[in-house]
């Protein structure tokens, strides 16, 4: 492939039709967009990464988010549930201190906690993949939205399990922050009617 190819091809996959990802400098927002967003996630370390990203979110944008992505990796050991789950208070405090995390101290604390709360959900259903997955019949939810305007910021399935999560002991899970989960682990398809990721 000469280079004239190859610029036409990443011209022309910068401009195929989608919700969100466009723009310069936007390149790492629409490859999550592609690549990730609305795709099923089974894994139990990938779906504990993406819970523990989304609460960091609160009252911030998940561009700021994805962009520390790599930083909440390499400080909570690839997201090791059994490992964040026993970090100490002198680990969690230097953390505060860490630029390549938000430094929110609830926040913070909240990974830990919410990592011991998985464990016992992994005990009791055998994964975390099982007990989540459960909530929507093991299938992904595809809805056909127009426009962004029309896409919920809660569901009743996501009111039910920031319910259950709460009452287990898990903060940083308001329904809210649940129903950005369900989106960005595939739980729930909001692919635009107008993007190319929600063609069959």
């Amino acid at each position: 492939m000469d280079n004239t190819e190859s610029q036409s091809q990443t011209i022309a996959k910068a401009e195929l039709p989608r919700c969100f990802g466009y723009g310069p400098g936007k390149e790492f927002y629409a490859d999550y967009h592609d690549n990730e967003w609305g795709i099923p996630v089974h894994d139990d370390r990938q779906l504990f990464e993406m819970l523990i990203l989304e609460g960091a979110q609160a009252g911030l944008s998940w561009e700021t988010i994805l962009k520390r992505r790599e930083g909440y990796r390499e400080v909570f050991f690839q997201f090791d549930i059994e490992r964040v789950a026993n970090l100490s208070d002198n680990y969690l405090e230097s953390l505060r201190s860490d630029t390549r995390i938000i430094r929110n101290r609830l926040k913070i604390y909240s990974t830990r906690t919410n990592a011991q709360v998985a464990l016992e959900i992994i005990n009791e259903f055998g994964s975390f993949d099982n007990y989540l997955w459960e909530y929507v019949d093991g299938k992904p939810i595809k809805n056909h939205w127009n426009t962004f305007e029309e896409l919920p910021a809660t569901s009743p399935i996501s009111d039910r399990l920031s319910k259950d999560l709460k009452k287990r002991g898990m903060s940083f899970v308001g329904s809210t922050i649940i129903y950005a989960f369900m989106q960005a682990t595939g739980m729930v398809n909001d692919h635009l009617t107008t993007c190319w990721k929600h063609q069959p």
